[in-house]
């Protein structure tokens, strides 16, 4: 829809029907002192085609794909989006549709989280999902929040090879409580060190990441051996690529008690950083200490098929102070676009897209390694892995840049022992063409 925007006729009529004279009549109420004096310094107005041409000209100033080859992934990752979704989400009916305040009403709105909610469940191997999460890294810090609530303890350990801007978050989110964050170690192969679990005693939880930051795939029936060694521990399962479940096993399904973790890859565009979804399950008899939101199926007096808002624990509702969750705002538009994408390919295409991102990721591993470049993590990967650069990597990587080639991120600003290390990441959007080309600049 294009925008058109009003004329002064239009404007006189809805000023006369609201009873004022001019624009500035809509601001009295704004005290004198507060209101701007001066115009704004904003450029003369352009024609259409000359704010095509500018805008234009701006994006050329962006490494953006397909102009640029890149290998970026730590957390957002791109991948093919059905046109189908697209073209459904920009039905108005989805694309305006926000929180039901008036929830039965809305059952289109109940009915889409509700099949959101089956299907990651399905995805994580939990027996519930909540109606979706602000972001994944949202969603860690509320899940370590849960599970102080469930445990009544207030020290966690966290694993060092969890997503730094997550572990971020859990600072921030945490500091106030005055929780204890205990962090744990990765070992030489490039997943978590759990050695000390044994001498961490009143832990409320020990949260993992896998696949990890560097994207190694933890042990986790190992790593739930030891967590659980200690009664009413929780382990908590974190994640950045979901898709990496259509190849590995769900992590709800190997012993962890929490899953949660990015959405992004379920047919969500990267947009220069957002917006992101946060998917979030547990085990049922965990629900009511669950933030969020949560839809459930019943039937009417009639025995007609409708959906009902089960539980609701925000603020903003009737449980004022004894909310489980303050700002777990339900990402109603990216949560139904999630549906969409792992309804389209369903079991099968999942899987299928699945191994194409590890095939391809593997390929790039081996011949970099043939190469001659070190990969120092032994461990399984999925779409993204270490490997480190030899000589003047600074130089290498502008270079490389200079030919339009991102070649993953350096790592040291996170992990200052991993200085000259770079996370690559491949999916199905890099074609073998690219991967040699990168294969062949990077080369010594």
């Amino acid at each position: 829809m294009r925008y058109l925007p009003h004329t002064d006729t239009d404007i006189a009529a809805m000023l006369a029907a609201v009873g004022a004279k001019g624009l500035d009549d809509l601001f009295d109420h704004i005290p004198v002192d507060c209101r701007r004096k001066t115009p704004l310094n904003l450029p003369p107005p352009l024609s259409e085609w000359a704010l095509d041409r500018h805008m234009d000209a701006l994006a050329q100033e962006s490494a953006v794909a397909p102009a640029y080859k890149i290998f970026l992934g730590a957390g957002s990752y791109d991948h093919h989006i059905p046109e189908t979704i697209k073209q459904l989400l920009r039905r108005g009916e989805l694309y305006t549709a926000y929180t039901p305040y008036q929830p039965e009403v809305s059952q289109g709105t109940l009915q889409a989280i509700y099949e959101y909610q089956t299907l990651v469940g399905r995805l994580l191997g939990t027996e519930v999902a909540n109606a979706s999460m602000y972001d994944g890294a949202s969603a860690l810090a509320e899940a370590l929040l849960m599970a102080a609530r469930v445990t009544k303890r207030m020290r966690v350990a966290v694993s060092r090879a969890i997503h730094p801007h997550y572990r971020q978050v859990v600072r921030t989110y945490l500091h106030p409580t005055g929780m204890d964050i205990v962090e744990l170690p990765f070992g030489p192969d490039g997943r978590t060190d759990l050695c000390s679990l044994s001498e961490e005693k009143e832990l409320a939880a020990v949260a993992l990441q896998s696949p990890n930051f560097f994207g190694c795939v933890e042990d986790l029936p190992a790593a739930e051996k030891q967590i659980h060694a200690e009664t009413d521990r929780l382990m908590i399962a974190a994640f950045s690529e979901p898709l990496a479940f259509g190849l590995y096993q769900a992590p709800g399904r190997l012993g962890a008690d929490i899953v949660c973790g990015e959405g992004q890859s379920l047919g969500i565009a990267k947009s220069f950083g957002g917006p992101g979804l946060g998917l979030f399950g547990c085990r049922l008899a965990q629900v009511r200490s669950m933030p969020g939101r949560l839809v459930g199926k019943t039937t009417d007096l009639e025995g007609r098929r409708g959906f009902v808002l089960t539980l609701s624990t925000r603020e903003q509702h009737i449980r004022r102070e004894r909310a489980t969750s303050n700002i777990c705002t339900n990402q109603g538009l990216c949560a139904t676009a999630a549906a969409m994408y792992m309804a389209s390919l369903g079991g099968s295409g999942f899987r299928q897209l699945a191994r194409l991102n590890y095939d391809k990721a593997g390929y790039l591993k081996t011949q970099l390694q043939q190469a001659g470049l070190a990969v120092p993590f032994s461990a399984p990967v999925f779409n993204e892995f270490v490997v480190r650069l030899g000589g003047n990597t600074a130089e290498r990587y502008q270079r490389l840049l200079e030919k339009k080639i991102i070649a993953g991120l350096p790592l040291e600003k996170y992990y200052p022992e991993l200085k000259n290390h770079y996370l690559l990441c491949v999916t199905e959007t890099s074609s073998k063409a690219d991967l040699d080309l990168l294969i062949k600049e990077v080369t010594p």
